[in-house]
């Protein structure tokens, strides 16, 4: 009863008796009421910023966020309002929807939009400098918030899973983890198998839906072979038909033959599995064992385990049609499953990894849910967030986002391909310039973006808005957003350009098991960064601010902040860039530095020799650590 009043709290008592009983089908149907008669019949997509029915740019500009996050050619369940992952919503149902749409078409300077986990709260008096959007998604208090505890606040509509940049209104499609993807892969070249040169190198990982579909797509821009694992025929489908992937066979033969063949010819190649990742993992161990070839250099897995009973995962012992079945008609079996599953596939891993493997963890929880599974992932003499193997934060991208690099993005609101490719020259141009006088090791990535720029339009991986995504420090980021916002001032860019990030970055996380596990000092657990973040963001020109409770690892296991930002080409726009995106990196990095990070120690320094105004409490390193333990001894 209380789901269903809920509900019913958005309309007037005299339609309550129509939509009663449709909503309580739904409830049982579902676990939740999406209220699909409030679905809108236009087509969703990320409209030109002009044909916004608003008062103010920035309320266009969210719409057309908002919008792109619900284009079906964006989400994955655009229906129930999931843009990615399985369960990251963009609102909890369509009545939020056609409210936060009118509240933005009415919207002054003045206002503030306030959102509670997808319900918009309303339109409250503000400063002319605030956000026009404040968004928190999923605050529960902490010992609250457990799985089972998110499933009864989500079907009663109290609380939303938003994600990440689901909830935040600023997910771009696929292509901003292509590119992350694709740093993480050459970075894992130079790493574990001393080149950034990957020809004739063979990854191995799963996963083609959402955001795991990206792994095709950066193998090849990697120069590797990608050869990815996917149950479900129809995401492995739209992948080849987006021609992500190169290659499809259900044949496990076949797909044997063709990664010796790739791998004999150096050959890039993305090859999609129809099948099991675990069948494809012990097949591997099998043709070591009567070969003594190793035929898979680097290992990974992008299934949704922070979502492992209900669809992110799918136990190699069932068929995709068994598994959908199982998991609604018995719960507890397809659990114990699941994990049983876990241990087969660590097996097989672990035994490749003995043969000279490296595999990684890619921060979805694959670890986590492994050891709670009963497998062999411990780290002998780890501490809370260290497992057997890395992951690929503490090992490949933190030592990135110690440098303050992290995945700046940027959305033409014009909707024109043009204007992307003047921005895609105008961020060329401007790192090619810094990166004339960096050290080498901050060289190395600049080089890595320019190169992905250069290149970006030919790869064909814009899905709605005219969005890009590079990975940039501070000084980069600065510079890009005020060339973008001149260029809009002077005519170059026909309309405004909404800047953003992913929250997988230097400060907008705090999430043990991925950003912040290569955080030693006892504080990975903590999340004052995150909130910090969303707090400092909002009072230094944000046009709006997102704070969540979960995101890729799952719900109750990290806390994230996003933004967005208009430039619309004025003095005003330049000046909020400016200060807010300095704050936005180097709150991370101070964190880093503090708990003892060399990157970030030296990146926080540079910056305050850059800028007078930065004063950051530096760390004293103990330099005798015998001395610790003669101090303990008494």
């Amino acid at each position: 009863p209380l789901a269903l009043r809920n509900a019913l709290r958005y309309f007037p008592p005299s339609h309550h008796a129509t939509l009663a009983p449709e909503f309580a089908q739904e409830l049982r149907q579902y676990g939740h009421i999406y209220m699909y008669r409030f679905c809108p019949a236009l087509r969703m997509r990320a409209y030109p910023i002009d044909q916004y029915p608003c008062r103010t740019r920035q309320a266009a500009s969210m719409m057309l966020m908002i919008m792109n996050n619900l284009d079906p050619a964006v989400a994955q369940f655009p229906q129930e309002l999931v843009t990615y992952g399985g369960n990251g919503q963009v609102f909890s149902n369509w009545a939020q929807f056609r409210l936060v749409m009118h509240y933005l078409s009415e919207m002054t300077e003045e206002q503030t939009l306030v959102m509670y986990s997808g319900h918009p709260m309303g339109l409250f008096p503000s400063l002319p400098s605030s956000p026009r959007a404040i968004i928190t998604n999923g605050m529960v208090i902490p010992n609250y918030s457990s799985r089972d505890q998110y499933e009864k606040m989500f079907a009663l509509g109290v609380s939303m899973y938003g994600q990440m940049t689901a909830g935040s209104y600023c997910y771009i499609g696929p292509q901003g983890i292509v590119h992350g993807t694709m740093l993480t892969v050459l970075n894992a070249g130079r790493r574990y198998l001393g080149s950034g040169d990957l020809r004739g190198r063979v990854f191995v990982t799963s996963g083609l839906g959402g955001m795991s579909g990206a792994q095709a797509k950066a193998a090849v821009i990697s120069g590797c072979i990608g050869v990815i694992a996917e149950v479900d025929e129809v995401p492995l489908r739209k992948r080849h038909e987006q021609g992500w992937l190169m290659e499809v066979t259900s044949s496990m033969e076949q797909c044997i033959k063709r990664i010796r063949e790739a791998r004999s010819s150096k050959t890039p190649l993305s090859l999609g599995y129809h099948g099991n990742i675990v069948d494809l993992w012990e097949r591997l161990v099998l043709e070591f064992e009567r070969t003594g070839e190793l035929l898979v250099d680097l290992g990974s897995d992008q299934t949704s385990l922070h979502n492992p009973y209900n669809g992110g995962y799918y136990p190699v012992q069932l068929s995709f049609r068994q598994a959908n079945q199982l998991m609604s008609t018995d719960p507890d079996r397809f659990r114990s499953i699941v994990q049983e599953s876990l241990r087969r596939q660590v097996m097989a891993i672990n035994k490749l990894s003995n043969a000279g493997m490296f595999f990684w963890d890619y921060g979805n929880a694959f670890l986590l849910e492994a050891q709670r599974a009963g497998a062999e992932v411990k780290k002998v003499d780890g501490g809370a967030t260290e497992f057997r193997y890395p992951s690929y934060v503490q090992h490949i991208m933190g030592d990135i986002f110690s440098l303050g690099f992290g995945p700046f993005r940027w959305v033409c609101t014009s909707g024109e391909p043009q204007d992307l490719a003047v921005t895609d020259s105008i961020a060329a141009t401007v790192l090619e310039e810094i990166s004339a006088s960096v050290s080498d090791r901050i060289k190395q990535q600049y080089n890595d973006n320019i190169r992905w720029i250069r290149e970006a339009g030919k790869h064909k991986m814009v899905v709605g808005s005219q969005a890009r995504i590079l990975y940039s420090d501070q000084k980069g980021r600065v510079c890009i957003a005020l060339a973008i916002n001149q260029a809009i001032a002077d005519g170059r860019v026909s309309a405004p350009v909404v800047i953003s990030r992913d929250h997988h970055d230097v400060s907008g996380t705090d999430s043990p098991f991925r950003e912040t596990s290569n955080v030693y000092d006892g504080s990975a657990f903590c999340a004052d960064m995150a909130v910090q973040n969303f707090v400092g963001d909002a009072f230094r020109g944000a046009t709006w601010v997102a704070l969540h409770n979960g995101g890729g690892v799952g719900w109750g296991e990290v806390m994230n902040g996003g933004f967005g930002l208009l430039l619309d080409g004025s003095e005003e726009a330049a000046k909020r860039a400016r200060l807010m995106l300095n704050w936005d990196v180097s709150n991370g990095v101070a964190r880093r530095c503090w708990s003892g990070n060399s990157n970030a120690y030296e990146t926080i320094q540079r910056t305050m020799e850059d800028n007078r105004q930065l004063r950051v409490t530096m760390p004293f390193p103990v330099q005798d650590e015998h001395m610790l333990d003669r101090a303990l001894q008494g």
